[in-house]
């Protein structure tokens, strides 16, 4: 437990890319750090008997979650959790952050109730820092619902998988580039986003970097025309990535990337298209080969209605 949740350090990313940092500033509402700006979300995993159970939790809104569900028929001991947000969606100001440890030989799946909403900032920007811990012999799911990043929002995710060499951890993140129904795209000012994966004694194993604003996201090289983006990271020693591939060529209504992470961490794609139910469609259908290939088991039914 951290000696003060509440202390800047703990819920600021340590480090902020300047594109975003530039946009700070102390709005008429309520700045960071007032109450209902701060969001928390601690869940601890512990293998007990046939299966996991969550066996630490503290939440502090607008970031919470209920009791964990056991729907997945192919492994029935799986807890699956929602996380779920009181705020409507993310707010100038907003500092967020969310811890997920599963201990050893413990398995959790984490999903998110709707989508993201990054609203409009006038004055400052917002943040979210996403901690996975996967013990040895773990495996840790994180399959969110889409980020959507209205215009004029100015946002950063910073998320780190520190993960033991026998654990599995399968962790996908898409985006949305504004409301597409409103013809708002890429009129956000500046979304940013770190990904890392590091190893018990904090050596960096993966490192990747978005930065993505209004003024030169799109054209060769970038983004062309293309409105959504959908990845997915696999850390699973020895994973071979033309399984990926092979699941990938069979969607021809998407551009896509693949490749190995280093030193056989394992693998990772990136998915790129304009049509939201074909980029959708690919980037399941990829994570459910990627399931079935390292745990054994097909992505379930997430109920979510």
């Amino acid at each position: 437990m951290p000696a003060d949740r509440l202390a800047p350090e703990h819920y600021t990313p340590a480090r902020i890319p300047s594109s975003v940092s530039a946009r700070s500033g102390i709005p008429d509402t309520l700045a960071a750090g007032s109450p209902g700006k701060v969001g928390l979300l601690e869940l601890t995993f512990e293998r007990v008997g046939e299966r996991t159970d969550l066996v630490s939790h503290y939440q502090r809104s607008p970031l919470q979650v209920m009791r964990p569900l056991y729907v997945d028929p192919a492994r029935p001991g799986l807890p699956i959790v929602y996380v779920m947000s009181t705020g409507g969606g993310v707010l100038q100001s907003d500092r967020l952050r969310m811890d997920v440890v599963a201990r050893e030989g413990a398995s959790v799946f984490v999903t998110t109730q709707a989508a993201t909403k990054v609203h409009r900032m006038d004055t400052d920007y917002a943040t979210h820092i996403v901690n996975i811990s996967a013990g040895a012999d773990s495996v840790v799911e994180y399959l969110p619902e889409p980020t959507i990043v209205f215009s004029g929002a100015a946002f950063y995710q910073r998320m780190v998988v520190t993960a033991d060499p026998s654990a599995t951890v399968l962790v996908a993140d898409s985006f949305v580039a504004g409301r597409l129904a409103r013809d708002e795209r890429h009129a956000y000012d500046v979304y940013a986003t770190d990904f890392e994966v590091r190893r018990p004694d904090g050596s960096l194993a993966v490192a990747d970097r978005i930065r993505l604003d209004r003024d030169s996201v799109t054209g060769p090289g970038r983004f062309g025309t293309e409105t959504l983006m959908a990845s997915l990271f696999v850390v699973h020693a020895g994973f071979d990535v033309a399984e990926l591939v092979d699941e990938l060529s069979q969607h021809s209504d998407v551009r896509w990337g693949a490749s190995t992470l280093p030193d056989g961490v394992g693998a990772w794609v990136r998915i790129l298209g304009d049509d939201s139910p074909s980029v959708r469609a690919a980037w399941l259908a990829v994570y459910d080969r990627a399931r079935r290939v390292a745990i054994g088991a097909p992505l379930p039914d997430l109920r979510k209605g």
